[in-house]
Parts: structure tokens; C-alpha cells; sequence
């Protein structure tokens, strides 16, 4: 398969998403490590395609992350929601109830009805936002909303899959995405905040999402802009998403 790349004539690139490339089992060579997935670094590298994935930092004046932790005051709630395990370090990486994202339904079923009776904002997609699950090639042409930051669906590729399914739109933007990463031995699929994510990291993150990691397909969330009510609702509810600083999914 050959993975096709488009320059329009404003010089902003697009990818089709019909033909992701996977050669000899490696994640073609938008990748730099052969024969591994998802793998977010920074700098000017090779390995750069994935540059700019989750950088540390701190999480803007209203939301914190503490590993095994998720608070924030748009919840209103003096007690933090307590995500122990989601996210895995060390030994415990690869393991537990959130090491494949599946769906957001099987995602969040590990906590109670309390956290669900609290925290109702976390467990229902905000309006606007939807998720959508598609088998490669997915058909979406993807342009950079900002150089470096963000893509939305420019057009939907002809007969393909996203066209037959009519679902997404053009001028959907893409939120969230599912991406495998792997340490050593152990591997990861975790559905990852894509609103800030640039061109090539987006095509490198539905790339890694591979049937040798056990992936039959590739989830997305998307935004359609003109049925939001409340961007800071969709920023709040992705925030859950993140990972907290020490996390392996997050680099220094």
C-alpha cells in the first residue's frame, strides 16, 4: 500500500487516510523505530514525527493531574475523583482493566455508580463530541487547523470508509484518538487528546494502531464545531484524558 501525501496549493499538507502504509510489519517509516508503535518524543530527531505528544508541563490554572488522581474545580467538588491504576508505570504497565481502549462505554465501566452519580460530566460525551470506531483505510483527509496543531476533516475520500459509514463531516475536528505504545516487552493502547496534536503525530498514532498489537480497528473522537455549546466543557472533559506528568506516556 503507498501512503498518500498531498500539498495543496496553499502549502498546508493533507493526508489520505485510505492508504497507511505498513511495510515488513513496521509502521511505515513515518515511524523511527521499525516494528514498534506509537512512540511520542520532542525535538528535531528522526524520531520527531511524534514531536510535540503530551510535553510535560503544567495543566493550566483551572485542572491537576496527580498519578492516580483526576481534579478539577469545573466539576465544583471539594474531593478529588480518585482514578487509581489508569495509569501504569513501572512493573503494572501493559496490565489492568485500562491497557486497551476499546470503547468509551468499556473504558469508564471499572468505576462505581458513585463516581458516575458525582461526576455525571465525565461519563457522557459532551455535546458536540462523538466517537466513532473504523477499520484502516479509513478514507478521512486530514489538513493542520493551526502549522503544528490540530487537524480537521478536509474532505472524505470517494467510496471510502468514512464516506460509507456517514458519519463524520467535513469540518469535523479531530479530539481524540486511540495510539499503542510500547516499553520493552509491554504494550499500551489508550485513547489520547488529539485536539493539540500536529499533522504527523495524528498519521503515526492511527498508524500504530496495528493487528499485531491486537487492534481491529481505530477509534476517533471528533468535534463538529456548530453543535458545540461550550468548548470549555469538551477541554474539561478531555483533560481526564491526560496523563499525569510521571506517566510513560508523557516525556520530559
Amino acid at each position: 500500500m503507498i501512503l498518500k501525501i498531498f500539498t495543496s496549493s496553499l502549502g498546508s499538507i493533507i493526508v489520505s487516510a485510505v492508504c497507511f502504509c505498513v511495510a515488513l510489519g513496521s509502521v511505515v517509516t513515518l515511524f523511527a523505530r521499525p516494528a514498534h508503535a506509537f512512540s511520542p518524543c520532542r525535538g528535531g530527531t528522526a524520531e520527531g514525527v511524534a514531536a510535540g505528544l503530551l510535553p510535560t508541563r503544567d495543566h493550566h490554572h483551572h485542572h491537576h493531574h496527580h498519578h492516580g488522581r483526576f481534579s478539577t474545580t469545573a466539576l465544583h467538588s471539594t474531593s478529588p475523583f480518585k482514578v487509581s491504576g489508569m495509569w501504569n508505570n513501572g512493573l503494572s504497565y501493559g496490565k489492568g482493566p485500562f491497557r486497551f481502549y476499546k470503547n468509551f462505554d468499556s473504558w469508564m465501566s471499572p468505576f462505581p455508580q458513585q463516581d458516575r452519580d458525582m461526576y455525571p460530566e465525565i461519563f457522557t460525551f459532551p455535546k458536540g463530541v462523538y466517537e466513532i470506531s473504523m477499520v484502516k483505510p479509513l478514507g478521512i483527509i486530514f489538513e493542520e487547523i493551526q502549522v503544528g496543531k490540530g487537524v480537521y476533516v478536509v474532505d472524505l475520500v470517494e467510496g471510502g470508509n468514512a464516506e460509507r459509514m456517514g458519519t463524520i463531516q467535513r469540518g469535523d475536528v479531530l479530539v481524540g484518538i486511540t495510539a499503542v505504545k510500547v516499553i520493552g516487552a509491554k504494550w499500551e493502547r489508550r485513547l489520547i487528546p488529539a485536539k493539540d496534536l500536529s499533522f504527523d503525530t495524528v498519521v503515526g498514532a492511527i498508524g500504530s494502531n496495528d493487528e499485531k498489537w491486537s487492534c481491529e480497528d481505530v477509534v476517533l473522537w471528533f468535534m463538529r464545531p456548530e453543535e458545540v455549546e461550550d468548548v470549555s466543557k469538551v477541554d474539561d472533559f478531555l483533560m481526564f484524558f491526560n496523563p499525569p506528568g510521571d506517566s510513560a506516556w508523557r516525556t520530559a
